[in-house]
């Protein structure tokens, strides 16, 4: 399967290496790309834009692609597959600790992206109006009842989606840790059985 990370906050796409590392090691080919300005400072929107610009130039030939995003990439994905049409080439949505109600420490950055992942933002409402721009796509959830950057843990859940509640004891430590990555390889594999 061909795999689309989609990075977090001031992350980059290096942030995945392990994880991608394991990934291709099963078998499945893995892209990284890093979208600036990788605080969201322009919008959520515009980084789900220049995402949806990456799928198209570099991946143009490359289908189906399975998504997994991370942090607020989960939001720029939702917002890539929902308002961007990107569900057309999907085959599954993968949601790591994603802000994907709102979360708390949104309050404590300024930015226009960070105002996107408070709560009830005009982003977050527009993404709740248009949900069903995932159906059919299978989607799936990960997240840790210890996670401090998204606040309440339960925003990282999706209604119709499957999750897996892992207990990593830090919020980054979701991309390294051995449920996520073995749980994602199977469903992975079920994609392309």
């Amino acid at each position: 399967m061909n795999v689309l990370f989609v990075h977090g906050f001031w992350d980059t796409g290096f942030v995945f290496r392990r994880l991608r590392k394991k990934l291709e090691a099963a078998g499945h080919t893995c892209f990284s790309p890093t979208l600036n300005p990788r605080d969201g400072r322009h919008g959520l929107d515009d980084l789900a834009r220049k995402l949806a610009t990456y799928v198209e130039t570099e991946l143009k030939e490359i289908q189906p692609l399975a998504v997994v995003g991370f942090s607020m990439g989960c939001l720029v994905s939702r917002y890539y597959l929902q308002r961007l049409r990107g569900e057309r080439q999907i085959a599954a949505f993968f949601a790591i600790s994603g802000p994907l109600h709102g979360t708390a420490m949104a309050y404590l950055y300024p930015g226009k992206g960070a105002r996107d992942m408070r709560f009830r933002s005009q982003f977050l409402q527009e993404l709740e109006a248009t949900a069903a721009g995932l159906a059919g796509i299978p989607l799936h959830t990960y997240y840790t009842p210890y996670d401090a950057m998204i606040l309440p843990q339960t925003s990282s859940r999706l209604a119709g989606a499957t999750e897996l509640k892992v207990n990593a004891w830090l919020h980054p430590l979701m991309l390294t840790h051995p449920a996520v990555g073995q749980d994602l390889i199977t469903k992975l594999n079920q994609l392309e059985a």
